[in-house]
């Protein structure tokens, strides 16, 4: 183990250690004595400090912000230096613009937060469900698999408010090799004993148009429709999309929830795409207990 990831490991331990008892605010201050931390406060498409804010207009309220609503930020706290493949904890700490902590959480699909990890050319996706410390902070273990920049969306809903998201940054350093070739377009993805095939309600997608996003789901085996899905946080599944740009911002994040009534076999999607371009969708549902995602890129007129 060499010196840098010896520290990080110090730092860590030391984490797990005293945050339980100490509590967020202490943690934050031992984090910046300990010369283990880098903060990065969320923005649209920048570290500014400014406050990020989406109101959701796809699978989640569509109520406009009354006069009491708070504007939010996230603060994100981590390792100075990030290396691949390994252990990384994570602090989030929802403020005010004043810099005051969001003291109070509504659940929403079965959760306080969703947080949605993607590399920022959507090769490298993770969903996350931090958990909630107190005093407006979420912690959380997770690793970041290759060398690349990260964009990580911060979904959740402050106590009798509508749900936000907030986007914040990491970068990880290493060597990262070239491409082989792009992703390409297929509507067919093969999963260990699943066969997930998309359509569309409408043969070519178009920006601002609504569309049913049909996921059918087969028996990798013998071809027959799955009849043992399972409830995903409360859901038939869950559909996460992300728009293909530089630098990723929120409103280029889409997080959709399946139709109860979808035939058996089959996952439901109603949505609209904000924007022409290149989106990649990733699909996650439930079976015999084990979450399965499937990945698809789609092109919007």
């Amino acid at each position: 183990m060499d010196a840098e990831l010896f520290n990080l490991y110090i730092c860590y331990e030391r984490i797990l250690m005293k945050y339980s008892i100490v509590g967020i605010a202490a943690l934050a201050a031992l984090l910046v004595s300990q010369g283990c931390s880098s903060v990065t406060n969320s923005g649209d498409t920048s570290h500014d400090g400014h406050s990020s804010e989406h109101m959701h207009h796809h699978g989640h309220s569509t109520k406009d912000k009354g006069e009491n609503s708070t504007i939010t930020q996230a603060k994100l706290t981590t390792p100075q230096k990030i290396l691949p493949n390994q252990s990384v904890p994570l602090v989030i700490a929802i403020q005010d613009t004043q810099g005051k902590p969001i003291l109070k959480f509504d659940k929403f699909q079965e959760q306080l937060m969703h947080l949605i990890i993607v590399s920022d050319d959507l090769k490298i996706f993770n969903h996350l469900h931090p958990n909630y410390i107190g005093d407006g902070s979420f912690v959380i273990d997770t690793n970041f698999p290759e060398p690349n920049n990260y964009t990580i969306f911060s979904d959740y809903k402050p106590t009798g408010d509508n749900e936000r998201v907030s986007v914040m940054n990491i970068k990880v350093t290493g060597y990262t090799p070239l491409p082989n070739e792009l992703a390409k377009y297929s509507n067919t993805k093969n999963l260990l004993d699943t066969k997930v095939s998309l359509t569309f309600s409408q043969p070519t997608l178009k920006a601002s148009q609504e569309v049913n996003l049909k996921f059918d789901l087969r028996e990798a085996t013998n071809n027959q429709p799955v009849k043992d899905l399972q409830p995903y946080l409360g859901e038939k599944a869950h559909l996460v999309i992300i728009k293909s740009s530089s630098p990723l911002t929120v409103s280029d994040y889409i997080h959709a929830h399946a139709l109860k009534n979808s035939p058996q076999g089959q996952v439901n999607f109603i949505t609209s795409f904000p924007q022409p371009g290149t989106y990649k969708l990733w699909m996650q549902f439930n079976r015999k207990g084990k979450i399965h995602t499937a990945d698809f890129w789609v092109n919007v007129k």
